[in-house]
């Protein structure tokens, strides 16, 4: 008897059985598209939310990384790594602001806390051009080059799979995922470029 109760506490103490989910994201060509934010938001109860930080830094005149993800909720550094001062701001409306000039570490991170896309600039260099994508959700990942991307420790239940690319021409339609315990569900999306410009730092 003292033995069963001791396993039945501790299978009460183990995490709940998760589901992942791997998904896939191409162009209309069929080829692998990198840097697609894609997420899972549960359709029934709200997702669990917790403040949390991120570094957006500007190194080489360059946002990197060039595209960031966070949950809403989410406070973000923009260290300046460079040796000259930057000047960064957003006018999207998710999350406008502006961090004026400034070398080191700006004196406080920025609060996101409405998801949506939020372009990044610098009102000294033009060319730099950097995203952070706001999702209302725990459950979020970047592809890689090979397009691919991976979300983990999902519960069991009914969800809306999602994707957004900074060159979509329109948004991928979003994809409902009914999902099991110890389940590894695939999605794939494709999406509509428009033409990208050279990646920073490439040849």
């Amino acid at each position: 008897m003292v033995r069963t109760l001791a396993i039945l506490a501790l299978a009460a103490a183990l995490p709940a059985a998760a589901a992942s989910v791997q998904v896939t994201v191409k162009d209309a060509r069929g080829a692998a598209v990198e840097d697609a934010v894609v997420w899972a938001v549960p359709k029934v109860a709200p997702p669990p939310r917790a403040r949390r930080e991120a570094a957006v830094e500007q190194k080489d005149k360059q946002f990197v990384p060039m595209v960031t993800v966070v949950q809403t909720n989410t406070l973000v550094r923009f260290p300046n790594r460079d040796e000259i001062r930057h000047h960064v701001y957003s006018f999207s409306a998710p999350k406008p602001f502006e961090i004026k000039l400034y070398a080191g570490t700006s004196a406080a991170p920025i609060l996101f806390d409405k998801p949506g896309e939020v372009v990044l600039g610098c009102n000294i260099h033009d060319n730099m051009l950097g995203y952070i994508y706001v999702v209302d959700t725990p459950w979020f990942a970047k592809t890689r080059s090979d397009g691919s991307a991976r979300l983990n420790d999902l519960p069991a239940g009914d969800y809306e799979l999602q994707a957004w690319h900074h060159a979509q021409s329109a948004p991928p339609a979003a994809q409902p995922a009914t999902l099991r315990a110890d389940e590894d569900f695939a999605a794939q999306f494709t999406v509509t470029l428009k033409a990208l410009p050279p990646r920073p730092g490439a040849k």
